[in-house]
Parts: C-alpha cells; sequence; structure tokens
C-alpha cells in the first residue's frame, strides 16, 4: 500500500507542477493555454528558447519559483524511480535466496518427513490422487488443490505413529532446522517460517520426553496435534514449492515429481 501511494505520488507531481505553471502564466502573462504550457516545459526544463519568456516582473518571479520546484520535483522522481530499481532487485535476489531455502529444506527434511505424515494419516489413499503432479499442470490446477487442501482435515491415527522413528530422524536434522531458523531472509516468509517453528517445536516436545514408551492417552493425544500442524503447513509448503519449481526450474521440478512424497514407491529413476 506504502509503494502504492509513493507511485500515484511520482506520477502526480509532474503534473501538478504543469497545471500551477500553465495556469500562472496565463494569469501573470495573459498568455493563452498552449503558450502558457509551453512556457511552463521551457522553464521547467531549463532550455530557454527564447521565443517566448516572461515580460514582466511577476512573470520572471514566477518563472524562477517554477525552476527551483520544477528540478526539486525532477530529483525527487529520479531518486524514487532509483530506489525502487534499487530495491527491486535486492527483493529478487532474497527471493531467490529463500526460495533456495526452501529448496534445501524439502530435500534434506521435507519430502521424507511427509512420507512418514501420510503413513500415519489414515485417510491418505482417499486423497493420494489429488498430489499426482504432472508436467502439464497449470497455475489453476495449482490453486484447485490449495483449495481442496483448506477443507482437508489432517487427522493423524495415534495407533499409527512410530514416535521413536520421527523423534530419531527430527533430531538427525537439528543442525539444519536450527541454521534455517536463525536465516534473516525469513522474515519475508512467514508461512514457511511458522512450518519451521512447528517442525522444531515438534522435535522439542519429542525429545523432551526421557521415554516414548507407555506415554498416556493424554500426552499421545498433545503429540497428535503436534503433528497435525506441521503435516498441514508442510503440504501446503510443498505445493507452492513445486509450483515455484515449474514456473523457474524445470530440472529440479522434475525430479521432485519423480520424487513426489504422496506417490506410493516413488522413484528418481527416469522410465
Amino acid at each position: 500500500m506504502k509503494k502504492f501511494r509513493q507511485f500515484h505520488l511520482i506520477v502526480a507531481l509532474p503534473v501538478i507542477i504543469l497545471l500551477i505553471g500553465t495556469v500562472g502564466f496565463m494569469a501573470i502573462e495573459k498568455l493563452s493555454f498552449l503558450d502558457a504550457f509551453y512556457l511552463t516545459i521551457v522553464t521547467i526544463s531549463t532550455v530557454g528558447y527564447g521565443d517566448i519568456h516572461p515580460s514582466g516582473t511577476g512573470g520572471k518571479i514566477f518563472g524562477i519559483f517554477l525552476i527551483i520546484i520544477g528540478i526539486g520535483t525532477f530529483l525527487t522522481i529520479l531518486t524514487n524511480v532509483t530506489q525502487w530499481l534499487i530495491q527491486s532487485r535486492q527483493n529478487r535476489i532474497r527471493r531467490h535466496r529463500l526460495n533456495m531455502l526452501i529448496g534445501v529444506f524439502f530435500t534434506e527434511v521435507g519430502n521424507n518427513l511427509l512420507r512418514i505424515f501420510t503413513g500415519f494419516d489414515p485417510q491418505i489413499s482417499n486423497v493420494r490422487k489429488d498430489f499426482l503432479v504432472n508436467d502439464n499442470w497449470s497455475e489453476r490446477e495449482f490453486h484447485q488443490l490449495r483449495g481442496r487442501l483448506r477443507y482437508y482435515e489432517y487427522e493423524i491415527d495415534p495407533t499409527l505413529l512410530d514416535l521413536k522413528s520421527l523423534a530419531s530422524y527430527l533430531k538427525e536434522r537439528c543442525d539444519l532446522l536450527v541454521r534455517q531458523i536463525e536465516n534473516p531472509d525469513l522474515v519475508e516468509h512467514e508461512a514457511f517460517t511458522e512450518l519451521l517453528w512447528a517442525v522444531v517445536h515438534l522435535r522439542d516436545e519429542l525429545v523432551s520426553r526421557e521415554s516414548l514408551d507407555d506415554l498416556p492417552e493424554t500426552d499421545i493425544a498433545h503429540l497428535v496435534v503436534d503433528v497435525n500442524r506441521a503435516y498441514s503447513l508442510l503440504t501446503r509448503q510443498w505445493t507452492e514449492y513445486l509450483q515455484y519449481l515449474k514456473n523457474r526450474y524445470p530440472f529440479l521440478f522434475s525430479l521432485a515429481l519423480r520424487t513426489n512424497p504422496f506417490v506410493e514407491n516413488p522413484s528418481a529413476v527416469v522410465r
């Protein structure tokens, strides 16, 4: 919203200056609209053709005023445009770094974690077909998938939970998770940051217990909530990441399709 207002201001400033100059010269020098507009352009640009110029003291003073505010306006516009170009380039670089971080996360942690979570989900067979992304998917298919995910009820079956394997897996990836959370670039991606915190919290919950054997049902129910949270966030982020790969990196997208964690027995081998 702030950038939108700045853009409107940059566009409006020259128009306002031209209107002030034109109306001022028309009133002071008794010029026609076209001559006053022409003299305003010549004055602001400091070209000074000399064919039309202020003839009276009032016109000259107004011309000096117009030159000063005209140059100031031009410098303001030039400064803002330059800052916008620099900021746009920096934003592209930051987005690229951020997507690299997300890619590392899914390669090292996310894909395998999704496979583990789907093994705890008794309803996954009913929706598995929805995740069979292919090369022909457009923005529309990805949008529809995210829409369906909003209504999907992530219900992990406590009897299917393998807490020891899950805890062991997350402990092995501890260093990577911590390093990613500490990265300042994540500030610009709230959804991915929320996912990382959910996964780290789940790891902390699991490793904080002296033993994962014979836990009371109340504690297992508590852990199920944590697993569901990480599962739902991870699934949504996976769809966005896959869409990004399709649009920017087809070769990475091809590998992601072959190792799709929602496919039963996926293989990276090209067949």
